[in-house]
């Protein structure tokens, strides 16, 4: 049977961001929504990277993946919110500027919603494949990282020359027997101060080059890797293989609802509005001029976002609250 959920505030998003709109939702006293087609809260740390060490999120020099949404899923408890995960929003119908916002949901549910924040990150994101594993059966390749300790004794070869690889690469580091990084040309994506520690450590770095074949009979034994420049193949011996190649982004029905967008970003003003009334967006799934794509930018949005939709649900009510810890 659908359902029907009357709130002051729908999030569609249950990444960090999300997660911190819903904390400051409750702290403006709405009541609050979240919705995200992923299963579990956290978003795309979640899905990807729970045991990647995240260094740009203010007041915590370094901290796991995991343990931040941990965090915050504690801290948007405060707020006591509707958690509908494993759905997609798929319509949005807004009722002008005096409301309410109608979003329909892929399993028949209905959210009536004072206002609404998007906060979808990158929408549905799907990794770029490794040719080199296509028709492969033997197992052993994985896009993503979930546990760092199934790859314990293990000899790995990690793809690419951007953020994820490294991270994985400088992750791995003392955990698995071996690790060797391959990346097609000479410069790197990543951020030079983890580029930097990962060639300072042990892991073999092969640039100008691409793995060309898996090797192995009842699984992954090694890796054929083929050098751009010469043409020649070196073979490393490998039991598991990260392919961090990135991955293509999808707004999906969002793209649909009527929103101005821009390079699959949703555009938003300095107050968080798009052009839709009662619809707001935060996080990495927004544009503006000098967007910046950071959690702790997020985190600013997210507050920006909230204050705006609790003027727009009601106009006597204050922009600024006033600090949380006023109270």
């Amino acid at each position: 049977m659908s359902e029907e959920h009357e709130v002051d505030l729908l999030v569609i998003g249950a990444g960090p961001v999300g997660l911190f709109a819903a904390y400051y939702a409750g702290f403006r006293g709405l009541s609050v929504a979240v919705v995200d087609s992923l299963p579990e809260l956290g978003g795309q740390i979640t899905a990807m990277y729970p045991e990647k060490e995240i260094l740009d999120v203010a007041g915590f020099p370094s901290v796991k993946g995991k343990e931040l949404v941990a965090g915050l899923v504690a801290q948007a408890a405060t707020a006591d919110p509707t958690y509908l995960l494993g759905r997609t929003a798929r319509t949005l119908e807004d009722g002008g500027e005096e409301g309410p916002v109608r979003v329909g949901l892929d399993d028949g549910t209905t959210v009536v919603a004072k206002a609404v924040i998007i906060t979808a990150g990158i929408g549905k994101f799907t990794p770029r494949p490794l040719p080199a594993a296509e028709g492969w059966t033997g197992g052993g390749v994985a896009f993503f990282v979930p546990s760092l300790a199934e790859y314990a004794g293990k000899d790995v070869v990690v793809v690419g020359g951007g953020d994820s690889a490294f991270d994985w690469a400088l992750a791995l580091q003392g955990i698995a027997a071996s690790v060797t990084l391959v990346h097609r040309r000479e410069a790197f994506r990543a951020h030079q101060a983890t580029v930097d520690k990962v060639l300072a450590g042990d892991t073999e770095v092969i640039t100008n080059a691409n793995v060309a074949r898996l090797v192995g009979d009842d699984g992954l034994e090694a890796v054929e890797i083929e050098h751009v420049k010469t043409g020649e193949t070196t073979v490393v011996k490998a039991q598991a293989v990260i392919a961090a190649l990135g991955f293509v982004a999808d707004l999906g029905p969002i793209q649909e609802w009527g929103l101005e967008v821009h390079k699959r970003h949703i555009v938003v003003d300095s107050t968080t509005r798009t052009n839709l009334p009662r619809v707001f967006a935060a996080g990495d799934v927004t544009d503006y001029p000098g967007k910046v794509r950071l959690i702790a930018v997020g985190f600013g949005e997210a507050a920006t976002a909230v204050n705006n939709a609790a003027v727009a649900i009601n106009p006597a009510a204050h922009l600024f609250p006033g600090h949380s810890s006023e109270g």
